[in-house]
């Protein structure tokens, strides 16, 4: 186990620096200059230098990376350009938002796929296996964003039960977790359908294995070989999709988050992108990267704990 975490962990190191590269690349080769946007179209020359000169951006470019990166290390994200703010500051407003309305609506997604997963499965070819299957076949069919305003029309307009949109703050708990269960809602909705319809195939793979006839053989009836055995290896797939839905649950909710006009860390980057705060956009690009690389790496050390056989392969 210790030789396959030192590897995971070089991985994991060598990954988070060709991502740095990428996104410092991809943002810095972007038409535009940040200064002359801030100034206007109408602003002097020497005016624009002087700014250019204040916000750091005639340093070499490699300079300009290594001083990104360590910064980064330290916690330093920069000053936005235009908040004139710590990123790091901004990015944690925003986090406090984006990140408990990821973990809700993945939470909502796990809780919704892995009982409709198992009903599939256990009840094969039959007209609960058919249901739960067209249920998800329409939830994977569905724009998240127009679910969302649907799920506004009905709980927040005509209901009432509900607020439309907007984020009171933490301060009462309460309302904050009311103000996100829509957004939650509507994002949980595709990833629970995705998720149940791999379970269930996964699951139908595992009981057609040996050991699964074995243990119906030796007594156990179909429902609790697919508890107490299929469950188990049919996890691994499933751990991959987790991974998966975790960071884009965080990464994709831009369209969520304009919709609910929530404060989040999509919406940040969003609005960063169209007013040219590059630093903001590298830093807040970059923490999602790592947010996804983070992921892959815990669903690999999942895949370990549930999977021997990868500890002995490594």
């Amino acid at each position: 186990m210790a030789r396959y975490l030192l590897t995971r962990s070089l991985m994991l190191c060598l990954s988070l620096l060709a991502a740095s590269l990428v996104v410092f690349l991809a943002i810095e080769v972007v038409p535009g200059d940040p200064a002359s946007y801030m100034l206007g179209m109408n602003a002097a020359p020497d005016t624009v230098a002087a700014l250019r000169d204040q916000l750091g951006l005639d340093e070499p470019l490699a300079w300009r990376y290594l001083h990104w990166v360590f910064g980064m290390m330290r916690g330093d994200f920069g000053v936005s350009y235009t908040y004139k703010v710590p990123v790091a500051g901004l990015i944690a407003d925003r986090l406090a938002l984006s990140l408990p309305l990821a973990g809700l609506a993945l939470a909502l997604s796990a809780a919704l796929a892995l009982p409709l997963g198992l009903i599939a499965a256990a009840r094969r070819g039959k007209a609960a296996d058919a249901a739960v299957m067209g249920v998800a076949q329409i939830g994977i069919a569905l724009p998240n964003f127009w679910f969302a305003m649907l799920l506004v029309l009905l709980f927040a307009l005509r209901w009432q039960v509900l607020p439309a949109g907007g984020f009171p703050g933490w301060s009462d708990p309460v309302a904050a977790l009311r103000s996100l269960i829509l957004p939650a809602v509507a994002l949980a909705l595709p990833q629970a359908a995705i998720l149940a319809r791999v379970l269930r195939s996964a699951l139908i793979e595992t009981m057609d294995q040996d050991y699964i006839r074995t243990a119906r053989a030796k007594g156990l009836s179909r429902s609790q070989a697919l508890t107490r055995h299929a469950l188990r290896n049919a996890l691994i797939p499933v751990l991959t999709i987790l991974g998966m839905q975790c960071a884009f649950l965080i990464a994709g909710a831009i369209i969520i988050e304009n919709v609910f006009y929530l404060p989040g860390l999509g919406r940040l980057i969003f609005q960063a992108i169209t007013q040219r705060d590059l630093i903001v956009v590298e830093s807040g690009v970059m923490l999602l990267v790592v947010t996804v690389i983070l992921v892959s790496f815990v669903t690999d050390l999942a895949y370990a704990l549930v999977d021997p056989r990868l500890r002995r392969r490594a």
